[in-house]
């Protein structure tokens, strides 16, 4: 719970940073701080780094760290153009059946809740689509928004497949964040830095980067360790609650009613998604649902 209640902050930090910082300069110093705090940790705690480079692993090592630059850039400039509480609702709400949509390419067997909770979820989203007279989601943000769902979902997928054939999360987060990192650090030689030498830009990419991602990615992986995929991604939903919150309360967001029935029509068939897989999980025949469902946590 607070690793999503952590994860929730990323957009606001954002907004209460310097205005002149790019979304790519922004995301590509989060993840370069991070890589750095959870490669010491993975040595720390010597975490097999060099099993998530075998030959078997290799290429959904790359896959899940080229999934999680591109959920940097478009992330944040979602966030930019819609608003913390509609980005956040839009990227994280839509990862899960989204990387159900990758799991279907698979050729695994979608259920009928499953099928539902998507349904909910598209229309809500072509709700956020459609402009309006109100304050509300832009469609260029809120595709964004939907860019970052997929990238989340590829990075679910994708790293997933690692921990389970490395057993390390602590090496899987490693190696990852630093494939990550590795390439976004280039795109700064063309960006404005300035902003990072003042309190505020210092703050931020602190903020982000040790707390929002590096801290928060540890406790995840932690809680994952001691609780079903099922809950553990239930009590996820805590992130897009947290920054909704924050976008109202601290930044003085305003929401029109479409915006609102779009980002409850999303809510709602995550929310079923997650019912139903937990209930079948305890009725014993929940391991597909189960596995989805851990597809969703693994970000």
């Amino acid at each position: 719970m607070l690793a999503a209640v952590l994860f929730g902050t990323t957009g606001t930090a954002r907004a209460l940073g310097a205005a002149n910082a790019s979304p790519l300069t922004v995301g590509a110093l989060r993840t370069a701080v991070a890589s750095a705090v959870l490669v010491g940790l993975a040595l720390a705690t010597r975490a097999p780094l060099r099993r998530c480079l075998e030959r078997d692993v290799r290429g959904a090592t790359l896959a899940a760290a080229v999934s999680v630059a591109a959920y940097q850039a478009c992330f944040f400039a979602a966030v930019k153009l819609s608003g913390v509480a509609v980005g956040t609702l839009v990227a994280i709400g839509s990862a899960p059946m989204l990387a159900g949509l990758l799991g279907l390419a698979l050729g695994e067997r979608p259920t009928r809740g499953w099928m539902l909770a998507t349904a909910l979820a598209i229309a809500g989203c072509f709700l956020l689509l459609v402009p309006t007279g109100a304050t509300g989601a832009s469609p260029a943000g809120t595709l964004l928004a939907l860019g970052a769902g997929t990238s989340y979902a590829a990075f679910t997928v994708a790293s997933r497949r690692v921990v389970l054939r490395t057993g390390s999360p602590d090496a899987v987060m490693a190696a990852v964040f630093s494939g990550a990192a590795l390439l976004l650090i280039p795109t700064l030689a063309v960006q404005d830095l300035h902003w990072v030498a003042s309190w505020r830009g210092a703050l931020t990419v602190g903020w982000l980067g040790l707390v929002a991602t590096a801290l928060a990615y540890w406790l995840f992986a932690r809680g994952l360790a001691r609780l079903s995929a099922a809950t553990a991604t239930t009590l996820d939903l805590a992130e897009p609650l947290t920054a909704a919150l924050l976008g109202v309360i601290l930044l003085g967001e305003r929401l029109s009613m479409q915006t609102l029935l779009g980002a409850g029509l999303i809510g709602g068939g995550l929310l079923i998604l997650t019912i139903v897989s937990s209930l079948k999980a305890r009725a014993g025949d929940g391991k597909g649902d189960q596995r989805a469902t851990m597809d969703s946590g693994w970000r």
